[in-house]
């Protein structure tokens, strides 16, 4: 089969990504084989493929990567599965997370994958788990987002954010997204109430309070994003990055959790969990209307690392697909 291949670490995209023939993996009584049709890069891509900040390295590996390549992302068709596999068969089209997943291959376990939404494709169903998954366990589960409730998101017009913005207008909340100049339209067509405009005006200076704060792509300080809250509201933060080497800005969110239990103000942060259950929900908000991906481009597999380049490079509303050709 073809897969991307990394055999070091490194922040360069280009430098240590290529394709290359590789076995076809094979599988356990326990898991499912599956022909992928396409996937998707999102920030933890490169965490992945860069080795930082350094905390992440227990996962992906002290000295070098120990997974052929830093995909997750999978939509595909069941091509086998493993003798103690139910609820699966071959034919199946499904979508969710594996290992390795920028290949034509993949082996997956039963309980990180679910049937695609049958209204998307396969490139639009594979942006869809790790952002989506997230936004689903930031908006609801964490940050608790109720009717009528104000809640601001930061980073609103990425992969994690237009998902976010669509879960907690669903919900019943006045959103207010923040983005940049041109991505200012892309986010209130999703459904915010308010945009600011971050180059132009400090989001957190005005005089509103919200109830949620969803914290994606800001590194604004503790202390000013709780001046923005009201005095119960919940704080999320479920990214801003900094350049450090050892803990890439997750310091900040440390010290969130360490702060909570001493002011009335809920502060906190959380690692997603990737789980069928979750996909089975996200399928539903999909079938139903409530949810849509917004894929802004799609490469094909053999032009992974350009995708994750234009992913750094800042310019990308949603989510950037990879596609693999049907056999």
């Amino acid at each position: 089969m073809t897969s991307v291949v990394q055999e070091r670490y490194g922040a360069e995209p280009e430098a240590v990504l290529r394709t290359a023939r590789r076995a076809r993996p094979g599988i356990g009584p326990g898991e499912v084989l599956v022909r992928v049709r396409a996937s998707s890069v999102d920030r933890g891509t490169w965490h992945m493929m860069a080795g930082l900040p350094y905390a992440v390295r227990p996962v992906s590996g002290l000295r070098g990567p120990k997974l052929p390549n830093p995909g997750r992302n999978i939509a595909g068709v069941v091509e086998a599965v493993g003798s103690d596999v139910t609820g699966f068969a071959p034919g199946d089209e499904v979508y969710g997370t594996a290992v390795a997943a920028f290949a034509d291959y993949v082996a997956a376990r039963p309980d990180r994958i679910a049937p695609k939404p049958a209204g998307l494709t396969f490139e639009e169903a594979a942006t869809v788990p790790v952002s989506a998954l997230t936004s689903l366990q930031a908006v609801r589960d964490k940050g608790k987002v109720e009717k009528g409730q104000q809640v601001l998101i930061t980073g609103a017009a990425g992969g994690v954010g237009t998902f976010a913005v669509q879960l907690a207008h669903a919900a019943g909340a006045r959103v207010t997204a923040v983005a940049s100049t041109p991505k200012v339209d892309a986010v209130r067509a999703l459904g915010a109430d308010d945009v600011i405009d971050y180059t132009r005006e400090d989001f957190l200076a005005g005089p509103r309070r919200y109830d949620v704060i969803i914290d994606i792509a800001g590194n604004r300080g503790l202390r000013d994003l709780r001046r923005a809250l009201t005095p119960r509201g919940r704080l999320v933060i479920t990214g801003g990055e900094t350049n450090g080497a050892w803990l890439g800005g997750t310091d900040r969110q440390l010290r969130a959790m360490l702060l909570s239990p001493f002011t009335g103000q809920h502060l906190g942060t959380f690692i997603a969990s990737e789980h069928a259950d979750g996909l089975r929900d996200l399928t539903a908000l999909i079938d139903a209307g409530t949810l849509s991906p917004l894929v802004h481009r799609v490469y094909p597999l053999a032009e992974t690392a350009a995708a994750i380049r234009c992913l750094l490079d800042g310019h990308v509303i949603g989510k950037l697909a990879l596609t693999l050709p049907a056999e």
